[in-house]
């Protein structure tokens, strides 16, 4: 790769948050960074820092493809250096509430966009001997109650990360997964508990906000110090190097914890965290003496 090209970066989700911070850290590095996301009003002021805004719908399969011809006739070549898949959706429901709409949104953002975005671009990533880059999280690898779905989105992209690693190997291409704690952003899932819910008693609201606003409530990091050290793992990555990389508040010691921790005690420790045994505890008197539909 000539030393002379200006090297490329796309990061989707960077309306906000990490994928903002993300923009305007490799911009700072000398980067050409085109920032993707489904809105371009909040993108705007990355403008200064000469960040490219571009509107992309990850679950759509036109806008992705669209996103590759754009960044082709932008920079006038068919390189991608980064492509750092950041695009997030929040889904804090119980397995028995969420719907249909709502989990297919969240596996559509999650899951499907990255591998999207992978399929279609990844050539260029090929052709720069690049690196790809997922937002993983904490919750793909630690059971927090209300996370059943977006729980397993984080676990599906953590897996395929592995995998497209082994993919990539011939093609000089670095592969890294971030799994990430707590970081300062506005991805909180502020929607209700259904009305519907059979964890529709009161003893839930404090478990369903503390579960919303679990990373706002502990001390998160700043976005832009989360970005500077994600910037620096994509340059410092070198092929058979570290997949996982643990980053954000509290995101190495709940890694370390799960390999010693015992799953029950795990478990026991989450229930009173979100004080879920209160919950079980009233969810048995109000449903003691009828049958679930």
């Amino acid at each position: 790769m000539s030393d002379q090209r200006q090297k490329v970066a796309l990061i989707t989700g960077a309306s906000s948050g990490i994928g903002y911070a993300a923009s305007i850290e490799f911009a700072k590095r000398g980067y050409k960074v085109f920032a993707a996301a489904r809105r371009l009003e909040p993108m705007e002021p990355l403008k200064e820092y000469g960040v490219i805004p571009f509107k992309l719908d990850v679950s759509d399969l036109d806008s992705v493809k669209n996103a590759k011809k754009f960044i082709i006739d932008q920079t006038g070549d068919k390189y991608l250096d980064i492509l750092y898949n950041n695009a997030g959706q929040s889904c804090t429901f119980a397995a028995l509430d969420v719907s249909d709409e709502y989990f297919k949104q969240c596996f559509e953002v999650n899951v499907y966009g990255p591998m999207r975005l992978v399929r279609e671009l990844g050539p260029l990533v090929i052709n720069a001997k690049g690196a790809i880059g997922f937002t993983g999280s904490v919750s793909g690898i630690v059971p927090f109650p209300l996370s059943c779905t977006y729980s397993a989105t984080k676990a599906a992209i953590h897996q395929y990360a592995a995998t497209l690693r082994i993919e990539m190997l011939g093609f000089d291409v670095k592969v890294l997964n971030f799994i990430t704690g707590g970081v300062k952003t506005d991805i909180e899932d502020k929607r209700s508990l259904p009305s519907t819910s059979i964890y529709n008693i009161p003893e839930m609201e404090y478990t369903l906000r503390e579960r919303q606003q679990m990373a706002a409530r502990n001390n998160p990091m700043p976005a832009a110090e989360y970005a500077r050290r994600v910037v620096n793992d994509f340059e410092g990555a070198r092929l058979g190097g570290t997949l996982n990389y643990y980053r954000g508040k509290m995101a190495t010691f709940l890694g370390t914890v799960l390999w010693w921790c015992p799953r029950f005690f795990l478990e026991y420790i989450l229930l009173r965290k979100f004080k879920m045994d209160v919950v079980f505890a009233a969810l048995k008197v109000k449903y003691a003496k009828q049958k679930l539909d």
